[in-house]
């Protein structure tokens, strides 16, 4: 069931399924709620799950040009507090897993657990900020165009013709996103804080999930970051790029089932 709450003048969505202890799904850039609908199918039976439109996304408010990553946790953590969750597992997609790692830093007390979905700790290099700068002129000239040609880029190079339909999915749920929303998304990753320290004193589990063929979080990125948390775990999946909820559930979803069992049972 969607629900919605008044925040910081505007309206944050989220979907709520399930019962039990919590398991919070934070989407990627580009995306929203439903990108989890599967996942949701899969978790449902065991465990209360909770999934939010970050700022800009979904049916969530576009609030300002710039959505910082500790901004977005502000919403999360409004979105919990409105559901009376005191203790949470939170599992972040890419750009989700950044606001996932923001969380952390603001609110340790709250977190189970921790999943890094195809993403990682790092902040963005020079080239990679001057490529975000890049990206935001391209999305100001020609948004559609820009999803369109942007959203197969995320799997497997082997996979974009097995996966078409649910590219084509994907690209008419990107299509709903707002430029404004893509833009504030894009600057908000571009200058956000470097988590390795954190990731080095973090008082619970993190889980990775690395795509062997991830284009756009490569393996040899997130590897070194295995080694940095007290209690780290990870999946490293063959012919799976940034989407390995789609390109790999069958892996993915029980490994990470059984992962948030155990954060609870610690």
């Amino acid at each position: 069931m969607e629900r919605k709450i008044s925040w910081n003048k505007g309206q944050v969505n989220y979907l709520v399924e399930g019962e039990g202890s919590p398991v919070v799904l934070l989407h990627g850039f580009l995306e929203n709620i439903h990108i989890w609908d599967g996942f949701i199918d899969f978790l449902k039976p065991y465990f209360k799950i909770i999934a939010v439109d970050l700022p800009g996304f979904g049916k969530t408010s576009v609030y300002s040009d710039h959505h910082s990553m500790p901004f977005m946790a502000d919403a999360v953590k409004a979105v919990l507090d409105v559901e009376n969750i005191t203790k949470t597992l939170l599992i972040g997609h890419s750009m989700g897993g950044y606001v996932s790692l923001a969380f952390a830093r603001k609110f340790p007390e709250l977190l189970q657990g921790m999943v890094l979905f195809h993403s990682q700790a790092d902040a963005d290099n020079e080239e990679v900020k001057q490529n975000r700068l890049r990206t935001i002129e391209v999305v100001k000239k020609d948004h559609k165009d820009f999803i369109a040609r942007f959203i197969p880029l995320l799997f497997a190079e082997n996979n974009v013709e097995r996966y078409a339909k649910e590219i084509a999915r994907l690209r008419q749920m990107s299509f709903q996103t707002p430029q404004q929303g893509t833009i504030a998304a894009l600057a908000g990753m571009r200058n956000r804080e470097g988590s390795l320290e954190l990731l080095r004193n973090i008082g619970f589990p993190v889980f990775f999930v690395v795509g062997k063929q991830d284009s756009r979080i490569p393996m040899e990125k997130i590897l070194p970051q295995l080694a940095l948390p007290p209690h780290a775990e990870a999946v490293i999946l063959d012919n799976t790029g940034h989407m390995g909820f789609v390109e790999a559930p069958g892996e993915i979803f029980p490994v990470l089932r059984d992962f948030a069992v155990r954060c609870y049972n610690k």
